[in-house]
């Protein structure tokens, strides 16, 4: 290592986070140089910045900045739902436009009388709503998460309430969900400031 490292770790922090990865295949000098959570922690916080949700693996006491920093890229990839996103989140639940008349006047959102509706999934697998919810009407829903493989591979993924139209799953770019089916759909609401992180804590493929 021709410079000392804190001269390593200076320059290291005015790189990019590709650029500082590729640096740790260098020498084992630069890999224990360039692994430091004084470099990753500003990248983590950059990266960080405007996402609706935080993986919970990241927030871990203890855990490097550099594994947070790379289980986070690799968790944004994912479009496989989990119970524990759907738990971890609070969620905001409306109609589309080709839902029944009747149903899109119960829709605050679409009366405009207030924000949308909100939705939670329970770890029994039972999904409630607030009490005032004139949609809801207090009777009694369940959700499962559906996941089937072909060679291997996910071949079909969908989230569905009682027997209701099953609703694909879409990640935005912030990190936060989508699920719809033709008649309604639901959007996680961001809460990146949940102190434990959110989701699974290990990784999903």
């Amino acid at each position: 290592m021709v410079f000392g490292q804190d001269v390593m770790t200076m320059i290291f922090k005015c790189l990019d986070a590709r650029s500082v990865a590729r640096s740790l295949a260098v020498s084992r000098g630069w890999n224990g140089v360039a692994s430091r959570d004084v470099i990753w922690a500003p990248m983590c916080e950059e990266l960080w910045k405007g996402k609706a949700h935080i993986p919970r693996f990241a927030k871990i006491r203890g855990v490097s900045r550099l594994a947070a920093f790379s289980f986070c890229v690799m968790d944004s990839r994912r479009t496989r739902i989990m119970q524990a996103d759907l738990c971890d989140h609070v969620w905001e639940y409306r109609f589309k436009k080709i839902a029944p008349p009747y149903w899109l006047n119960l829709d605050p959102s679409w009366k405009g009388t207030g924000p949308p509706m909100r939705r939670y999934f329970q770890p029994n697998g039972s999904h409630t709503a607030d009490p005032t919810d004139e949609v809801w009407g207090g009777h009694e829903c369940t959700y499962s998460v559906v996941t089937s493989y072909v060679g291997g591979k996910i071949s079909e993924h969908y989230v569905r309430i009682n027997r209701w139209p099953q609703m694909t799953i879409s990640r935005k770019p912030d990190w936060s969900w989508e699920m719809a089916n033709n008649l309604y759909c639901y959007n996680s609401i961001p809460d990146p400031a949940k102190e434990e992180g959110t989701g699974p804590l290990f990784p999903v493929w």
